[in-house]
């Protein structure tokens, strides 16, 4: 069975006291109410609060701490930037990759971001490397083209043995912050392409192994209907996981 992950991205929001409260709040929640064993929380807060974030999750269960960024370079003269290393050395254990904000404002393209991806691996760290298309690209009907290539340029260079470790986010842009969301067929005709190219780039094992998430303005009313189609296993959160009921709602909704 595909693991399934809900990955809350918090992106420059919170506050330290906010943070702690928030993360409280979620991690007695799923105690809870969630059963599914299957289900993994990953909680990606601002890099202040990494430490302090992680001292709250439970140890050896579901939660795990995840990163927003970093630079793909061990060390050295880059200021105001942080490694694979350092972030492994305070507990994270994924990092986020490739998400559209990062592609748009600091202009991180594919080529760059296989670079990224190999540091990450090199330190053991597990990558969810977003794609996603924008509303220009879905009109003119190149989604699948789009994909492929991000796919194809940065992704898809590894071994069988480290894509493996590898989880995908499909992040239509256009639904990103917008209050527009794909449809579950939407997502799920891309998630379905998305698999496909994995089986034909590796094979069907691995394709099949694979943790697809859906990353496009998912939240607790519309979470249940995408996470039942068959490709979608699981969420990449935005705004919806800075509200403690909210997340845990999506949680909730395998």
């Amino acid at each position: 069975m595909r693991q399934h992950i809900v990955a809350g991205n918090w992106k420059m929001n919170t506050n330290l006291q906010d943070a702690q409260a928030l993360v409280s709040e979620i991690t007695n929640m799923v105690a809870d109410e969630v059963t599914d064993s299957n289900v993994q929380v990953v909680i990606c807060p601002p890099f202040p609060f990494l430490t302090s974030v992680g001292k709250l999750l439970p140890e050896g269960g579901r939660f795990h701490l995840g990163a927003q960024n970093y630079h793909h370079k061990e060390s050295g003269a880059y200021t105001g930037e942080v490694s694979a290393q350092m972030l492994k050395s305070v507990g994270v254990e994924y990092v986020i990759l490739g998400h559209s904000e990062r592609r748009e404002h600091f202009r991180e393209d594919d080529q760059w971001l296989s670079q990224k991806l190999n540091a990450a691996l090199a330190v053991g760290l597990k990558p969810i490397f977003c794609v996603g298309e924008s509303l220009e690209t879905r009109e003119a009907d190149e989604t699948f083209n789009f994909i492929g290539k991000q796919l194809q340029d940065g992704v898809f260079h590894l071994s069988k043995e480290d894509f493996a470790k590898v989880v995908i986010a499909y992040e239509p842009i256009w639904a990103i912050g917008t209050g527009k969301t794909a449809t579950s067929e939407q997502a799920q005709e891309v998630h379905a392409f998305i698999r496909e190219q994995i089986a034909k780039t590796y094979d069907a094992a691995t394709a099949e192994n694979t943790t697809i998430l859906y990353g496009g303005s998912a939240n607790a009313k519309n979470a249940k209907e995408l996470f039942s189609q068959p490709d979608v296993d699981g969420g990449l959160i935005g705004g919806a996981s800075l509200k403690s009921r909210d997340f845990t709602e999506i949680i909730k909704s395998f």
